[in-house]
């Protein structure tokens, strides 16, 4: 099985030409909501199991790599105001170019016989609108997927047998079936694709840096299936 590791919130790099539009904002950019923390970290620490990566470090606030065309989020508020003609080449130079190098990846790979087993890289906020969420670890997958679903148990186990102390849990604090990357590779591939986004709790992250701990427990666990 190939295995593609992404990672669409890695950074929260505004390129110069928008730099404009987020004039005062460094302290949303450096939040949650700029970016994964964490994640690319995480991410640089599982890629020699991969047998392809892509990341981005281009922040989430000006194009939204993990939502689809259509969606009302796509452009956040910062961006939202730019004219058709901007938009769409943000979506040119960003959002396809980076989709499209996945996409062809993976058609190549499953065109030529072999099963495809993608992970997708991000981290959550521990405490969203005053409610905390309660995992170390969430697992989004299609509930509906056999296969998906039998590939997030038998990795959560792996995951508990390397540090028995992980909660992990299951579509959490997401469900995998929304609106994201995955789902719509699923709907390109309908078979010998697993899509998996992996969130881990930034209540683990310091300086942008992942606990090390919780990095080497992952690593050991997603080795089993290298």
């Amino acid at each position: 099985m190939k295995l593609i590791l992404t990672c669409e919130h890695g950074g929260n790099d505004i390129p110069k030409p928008y730099q404009p539009y987020f004039k005062g904002s460094q302290l949303v950019l450096n939040s949650h909501r700029g970016f994964d923390l964490g994640a690319l970290d995480l991410f640089k620490t599982l890629e020699p199991l991969a047998d392809y990566t892509l990341h981005s470090e281009i922040s989430r606030l000006l194009i939204e790599l993990n939502r689809s065309l259509h969606h009302p989020k796509l452009f956040s508020e910062f961006t939202k105001t730019l004219s058709k003609a901007d938009k769409s080449a943000l979506i040119q130079s960003h959002y396809l170019v980076y989709r499209n190098q996945v996409e062809t990846t993976i058609c190549q790979w499953i065109e030529s016989g072999e099963p495809v087993l993608h992970i997708s890289v991000h981290s959550f906020t521990p405490i969203l609108n005053n409610t905390e969420r309660h995992a170390d670890i969430g697992l989004l997958y299609d509930s509906k997927n056999i296969v998906e679903k039998a590939f997030c148990k038998t990795f959560k186990n792996a995951l508990k047998t390397v540090n028995p102390n992980l909660n992990v849990r299951f579509n959490y604090p997401y469900l995998g079936k929304a609106d994201g990357f995955t789902t719509y590779l699923r709907k390109q591939f309908t078979s010998n694709y697993i899509g998996i986004e992996i969130e881990v709790n930034q209540k683990y992250v310091a300086n942008t840096q992942l606990q090390t701990e919780l990095k080497t427990s992952i690593f050991s666990a997603l080795k089993n299936f290298n």
